[in-house]
């Protein structure tokens, strides 16, 4: 498991449907090393900090393995970050990292928190509108990490799992609960327990749950 590229990026204003859009999804990568806070990378933002960033949404990680499939699918050859993920990595897939776990990345320790739920700027820089939609149906979401140590990160460096996260829930799974989960009852007790993920997703469940229980 690697770091194929480490990317960064301030937002800045594009165009979407004929309005402005401010969006943080263009990043570039980073040369060297650069140096991981508690809430992200230095030279790094969002500009939607409701749905963005924070500490459960530190870093954005996105599986190099994905890309072939959406190079056939757009139709063009995708740079690094096309997803907009601060981590292009290999050897960490939705189907086998699962919330909680814990890797060291050069001198870090992060700990996975939750799916990357795909919005309507993947259409915007990529064009298709229905892109969203295709990541949801794949599963091919990336997924994000909180700190837990602070250090620095550079492309290259391995990726090395210490912990496993409690209950084993991988990202896919996660992901399809979220989509078309909310009457599974189990699915949504479990995971609205589950203290590792993300508080803002727990609440998310926690509420499904109510409804679903009513």
């Amino acid at each position: 498991m690697e770091v194929i590229s480490l990317n960064v990026g301030k937002p800045k204003t594009v165009d979407y449907r004929g309005k402005p859009l401010e969006t943080g999804i263009y990043k570039m990568p980073a040369p060297g090393k650069v140096q991981l806070h508690l809430e992200g990378f230095d030279g790094d933002g969002q500009a939607d900090l409701v749905n963005h960033g924070g500490a459960d949404k530190a870093v954005c990680v996105y599986p190099i393995e994905h890309y072939a499939y959406w190079e056939q699918w757009l139709g063009k050859k995708l740079e690094y970050s096309a997803f907009g993920e601060n981590i292009t990595a290999s050897g960490l897939l939705e189907t086998e990292v699962c919330i909680g776990d814990v890797y060291e990345i050069g001198t870090t320790l992060l700990q996975v928190s939750q799916p990357r739920f795909p919005c309507y700027k993947l259409a915007q820089k990529h064009g298709p509108a229905d892109m969203p939609a295709q990541v949801l149906k794949t599963g091919y979401s990336g997924f994000y990490f909180r700190v837990l140590r602070e250090g620095q990160i550079a492309a290259g460096d391995s990726i090395i799992k210490q912990e496993s996260g409690e209950g084993s829930f991988p990202i896919k799974q996660v992901l399809y609960l979220m989509e078309h989960g909310r009457k599974d009852k189990t699915g949504l007790a479990e995971l609205a327990a589950l203290e590792t993920l993300s508080a803002v997703t727990r609440e998310k469940f926690r509420g499904w749950l109510d409804t679903a229980e009513r």
